[in-house]
C-alpha cells in the first residue's frame, strides 16, 4: 500500500486525529496576517482570486441569492468596484477563478453558480467574461459573457471548488459534501458556451467539506481548502496534476475562520490569502499567509 494509500485509510477510520491532528505542520508560510476587514456587503465572501489586469487586488463575490456581482477588493479587504452581470441569476455563486478563454491576449473570469446543498439541480454554470479593468467606476454594468453549462457524470452533487490551469486553460472542479470527494476535470477545448458540457472524474480525495481550491500561475503549487484545514502540494515536472493529488499533501498552519470558504494565491506565489463570510455581525477578516524565507 502506498504511502497516500494508507493517509486516505486513516482519514476514512480516523477523521479526526488522522486528518486534522497530524504530528507536524508545515512551516513553509508564515502565519496569517490580518490585513483588513470587509464590508458587510461582502458578509457571504465565497470565493477568491487574485487579479491580472488589476495587480495586487483580488476578485470575490457573494454565494446564494445575493445580487449577481463580481467585487473587486484591494489587499486590505476594501471594495473598489462592484461589476453587475446583467440578466445573470446568482442562485448559489461560491467561486470564482481565472484563466485563458477564447481570445488568447485576454484574462477570463469564471464564475461559478455551482452549490446545490440539497443536490438536486441537474446543471451548473459557469459565467466567463473578459476581466475588467479598474478605472475609477464604482459600479459597472456588465453585459457580455459566455454562459458554460456543466452537468456532472455521476449526478446532482454540491461544490465549492473550481480552479484553472493557467498554462493550458484546463478546468478542474472538486465536490464538496462526500466523506471523500470528487475531483473532476474539463479540458480547455470542451469549454465551448451553451452546450452542455460533462466533465471527466479522474479521482476521488480523502478530504470532506472542501470549499476552495487555487493553483499558483504556473500550476507548480496547488492548495485545496476545508472548513478546518489547508492542503498543500509542490507538483514536479514528471507528475500532472491529477498525479500529485494522489500523493498525501503538506499540512500548513491555518488560523481557522467562521464559515472560511476562500483561498488565493499571490500571483507572484509569494504567499496566500482567505477570506470568510461574516459571523455573528462582525466583518469578516482578509488574511495573509506569506511563503517563508
Amino acid at each position: 500500500m502506498n504511502s497516500f494509500a494508507k493517509y486516505a485509510l486513516v482519514c476514512l477510520l480516523f477523521p479526526v486525529i488522522g486528518c486534522s491532528q497530524q504530528e507536524s505542520r508545515s512551516t513553509l508560510f508564515e502565519k496569517g496576517l490580518i490585513r483588513g476587514k470587509v464590508s458587510f456587503d461582502l458578509e457571504e465572501a465565497s470565493g477568491l482570486v487574485a487579479s491580472y489586469a488589476n495587480p495586487d487586488y483580488l476578485w470575490t463575490v457573494n454565494d446564494s441569492g445575493n445580487p449577481a456581482e463580481i467585487f473587486l477588493i484591494n489587499g486590505k479587504g476594501e471594495i473598489v468596484m462592484v461589476c453587475k452581470l446583467e440578466k445573470a441569476h446568482n442562485r448559489d455563486w461560491e467561486d470564482i477563478t481565472i484563466g485563458p478563454g477564447a481570445n488568447e491576449d485576454t484574462k477570463y473570469l469564471y464564475v461559478g453558480e455551482i452549490g446545490d446543498n440539497d443536490a438536486k439541480y441537474d446543471y451548473k454554470y459557469l459565467y466567463r467574461l473578459a476581466e475588467p479593468v479598474f478605472n475609477k467606476d464604482k459600479k459597472i454594468t456588465l453585459d457580455k459573457y459566455d454562459t458554460l453549462v456543466i452537468s456532472l457524470p455521476d449526478g446532482k452533487r454540491d461544490m465549492e471548488s473550481i480552479t484553472i490551469d493557467e498554462s493550458t486553460g484546463d478546468l478542474y472542479m472538486i465536490s464538496k459534501r462526500e466523506e471523500q470527494v470528487n475531483l473532476y476535470y474539463v479540458s480547455a477545448s470542451a469549454l465551448i458556451p451553451n452546450d452542455t458540457i460533462v466533465p471527466n472524474k479522474i479521482g476521488v480525495l480523502p478530504f470532506h467539506n472542501v470549499v476552495a481550491v487555487d493553483f499558483t500561475a504556473n500550476a507548480r503549487e496547488i492548495l485545496i481548502k476545508s472548513y478546518d484545514e489547508i492542503y498543500y502540494w509542490n507538483r514536479p515536472d514528471s507528475l500532472s496534476i491529477q498525479q500529485i493529488l494522489m500523493t498525501e499533501p503538506v499540512l500548513l498552519n491555518y488560523k481557522r475562520e467562521p464559515q472560511g470558504e476562500s483561498i488565493a494565491w499571490t500571483l507572484d506565489g509569494d504567499g496566500f490569502y482567505t477570506l470568510s463570510e461574516s459571523v455573528d455581525n462582525e466583518k469578516a477578516k482578509l488574511y495573509f499567509y506569506k511563503r517563508a524565507k
